[in-house]
């Protein structure tokens, strides 16, 4: 079995938000699959997608205070014409990724414990963000 789907995530204020349970959600055939994959690919060059801790909201103000000292604002950019936030996401989205790639086994996503798909917002004003999800399998 193959689908995919094109989701519209909401615009969201820069930083890395859970987006797990709003992606299973608008994708129901996960339950049929006993193995397979399911992809996840963002339509955006400046906002990312990853995956990791999704209980201890500190880790989310933890990972913006991260990326912004390793991709700071005050680099003398030459691409600035879009403001002073957007080739620091560029650079951020390239160093985080544009997909992720979970394993589906009997009808669930096979993420840890502790893990979770993360929206990574690198623009102070990005909009709605875009993202296909490619389920496989049987």
């Amino acid at each position: 079995m193959w689908v995919q789907r094109t989701l519209t995530l909401p615009a969201s204020r820069r930083g890395f938000h859970l987006m797990t349970s709003r992606i299973v959600d608008a994708m129901p055939e996960i339950g049929s699959i006993q193995t397979g994959m399911m992809q996840v690919f963002i339509q955006h060059t400046s906002a990312s997608l990853t995956i990791n801790e999704n209980a201890d909201p500190d880790v989310r103000t933890d990972f913006e205070t991260a990326m912004n000292h390793v991709v700071p604002e005050s680099l003398p950019y030459v691409h600035t014409l879009e403001g002073p936030d957007d080739m620091p996401a560029h650079v951020k989205a390239s160093m985080m990724g544009a997909s992720v790639q979970i394993p589906i086994g009997g009808g669930r996503l096979k993420l840890g414990t502790w893990q979770g798909i993360y929206l990574c917002e690198h623009r102070d004003r990005g909009g709605a963000r875009r993202v296909v999800v490619t389920l496989m399998g049987e």
